[in-house]
Order: C-alpha cells, then structure tokens, then sequence
C-alpha cells in the first residue's frame, strides 16, 4: 500500500480478486471505494550494479621463467660441449678408448632419456588421480550419471593393473549396470575398490607409525630421529602413492610432498595431534610412559597424522561412502602395541 492511503485492519485477500489494483506509485488515479490499492517495491535484485571498467593489470613479462630456462639451457650446452671434446680427447688419445668413451656417453643420454620419460609418465599419473578426485567430488554434488559413468571407466584403468582388484573390479561391472543415480555410482565403486585399498593404507601408517615411534625412543641423538621421521614419511607417502595406482618419480614425490603439506595445513593436522596429545595427558598416560618412549609415541602420532593427510591426496576418490580412517583409531593401536612391547 501506497503512503496515501489510511491505515486499516489486517486482512486477507486474493490476488486475483477484482477488488485488487496494482498501479505503480507515480500513477494518481482516484479508486473506488473497498478498492484495495496495492503499489510493489522495486526488487533490490533487480537494480543496476555499478561494473567496474577498469581492466586487470597485465602481467609482466616472465623474466624469472625466462632466467631458468637459459641457465637450463646453458647447463645442457656445456655439458654436451664437455662431453664431445671428452670424447674427442679420448680419440685423439686412442681409438678404443674414444669408442669406449662414446659408448658410455651413448648409454648416459638412453639412461637419461628413460629417467624423464619415466618423470613425465608419473607426473601424468598423479594428474590423473588428482583429477580424478576433483571429478568425483563434483559428480556427488551434481548427480551426473553420464560422468559417473567415464570416473568408473577410468578407474577401471587404474586398477586393471593392480591384480589384487581383480574381483572387486569383476563386483562393479557387474553392478554397474544396475545403478541409476551418478552419486550412486560413485559410492558403488568407492566400496568396491576403495575398501582393500583402504584397509592396506591403514595398515602402511599404522606400521610407519610404529617404526618411528621405535626408533625415535630408543635412538641416542635427534638428528638420527631427524633423518629417520623424514626418511619413513617420504617412504610411506611413496607407497601409499604407489597403493592407489599412483607412479610418482623424484618430481612427483616433490609434487606429492608439497600437497601433503599444503593439507596438512588447511585441515589444521598440528592442531588436531595437538589435542590428541592433550588427551593422552589428560587421562594419565604420559605419566606411565618415560620421557623417551613418550617422545616417541608423539613422533608416530605425527607420522601417523602425515600418512593420514597422504591418503587424502594420493586416493583417486574422496571419501563419502566409507568412513576415513582416524587419528584416534591409530593412536589406539600404537599404544596398545606400547603396552604389549
């Protein structure tokens, strides 16, 4: 109702009655009597917004990209260089050592040729898993079942390769044809092939966890449990990879350490080991442990909080249908190892 008009009563009414005129509230017609007058609000929706013209500011040119690539450049040169007048010296010197010399210079360049390609497949590979993970989180929020579908297809590719998947692959084809919704379909094969995967990658942290917790309450100086944690976390995060179809090289286990640690910070993992801790302390199990096997019951809590996070990254589909493994649950089994050691 306009400003205008005298107020009234509460009342109810239809919108299509004939007693009810909508005009707009510049127009001054005069309504009969019992005529109830009713003026809309502009739609805040609907009013202009203010764009911004100004454009984003270009980038410069990549000069840091630019530097690298030419001492990579100038690397590569020089050492070809420095091997070709090896070589020649070599002849120069006697023909059979220049054969001997070209041989293993013929042998460094396959071996190096191996070792990239054998880089790029494995960076591919982890690509893959990753964007396999991302597609799968968006088909259960989307319900797509065409998608879900090509996720299934090519799960099926990865673990052709793992022979200990062969019925649980043998179990989803024969079920995949039943199952209408993608989110549906999604969940099927996280319980079908996610499941031995999972118990196996539970296993591969809790052992991890166990080793370094050993190790760390029995070695005498801390630049060994330094050595120890970094070498049993890159070794663990490497067959977890390697578990869920992943074949990460030195670049990829770059790669995969870098997201390992990213997780962990975005989830708060420091955080989460830090309550867990207060919780052990809270119930009185510190105070039965020394203070070295407490150390190191607290360096498996963090290697088992690291395996935790690597699963997160490495598994090709996130968890929905089966539920995560827990700190709680890790931390239980390596005490309880504790009590029986």
């Amino acid at each position: 109702m306009n400003e205008r008009s005298q107020p009234r009563r509460p009342a109810t009414f239809r919108l299509d009655d004939p007693g009810v005129v909508v005009t707009e509230a510049d127009e001054t017609a005069r309504l009969g009597r019992g005529t109830i007058h009713i003026t809309p609000e502009h739609d805040p929706a609907t009013l202009p917004v203010p764009i911004d013209s100004a454009l984003p500011a270009r980038r410069g040119f990549p000069w840091g990209a630019l530097f690298w690539s030419g001492v990579a450049g100038l690397t590569l040169l020089g050492t070809g260089l420095g091997v070709v007048h090896l070589v020649e010296d070599l002849f120069a010197r006697s023909e059979s050592l220049g054969f001997v010399g070209l041989a293993f210079a013929l042998l460094t360049a396959l071996a190096l040729a191996v070792v990239i390609g054998r880089e790029v497949y494995g960076l591919a590979r982890l690509a893959t898993i990753e964007k396999l993970h991302q597609r799968a989180a968006a088909v259960l929020a989307s319900d797509d079942r065409k998608e879900s579908r090509a996720i299934v297809q090519d799960l099926l590719k990865i673990a052709h390769q793992n022979p200990q998947l062969a019925r649980a692959r043998a179990a989803l084809e024969s079920h995949a044809g039943e199952i209408i919704d993608g989110a549906d379909m999604i969940r099927l094969a996280e319980r079908e092939l996610m499941s031995p995967l999972d118990t196996e990658a539970r296993r591969l942290v809790s052992s991890a966890a166990q080793k370094v917790s050993i190790v760390t309450a029995v070695s005498p100086r801390a630049l060994i449990d330094v050595l120890f944690v970094f070498v049993a976390s890159l070794r663990l995060i490497r067959q977890l990879a390697r578990l869920y179809g992943g074949r990460p090289g030195a670049l990829g286990m770059i790669r995969l350490l870098r997201h390992v640690i990213a997780h962990l910070a975005i989830t708060g993992g420091m955080a989460a080991s830090d309550s867990l801790v207060q919780q052990m302390l809270g119930h009185g199990i510190a105070a039965k442990l020394s203070q070295r096997l407490g150390e190191g019951v607290l360096n498996g809590l963090l290697t088992a909080r690291l395996g935790l996070a690597a699963i997160d990254v490495t598994r090709p589909l996130p968890f929905a249908a089966l539920p995560p493994p827990k700190l709680s649950d890790l931390a239980t089994d390596l005490l309880r190892k504790k009590d029986e050691e």
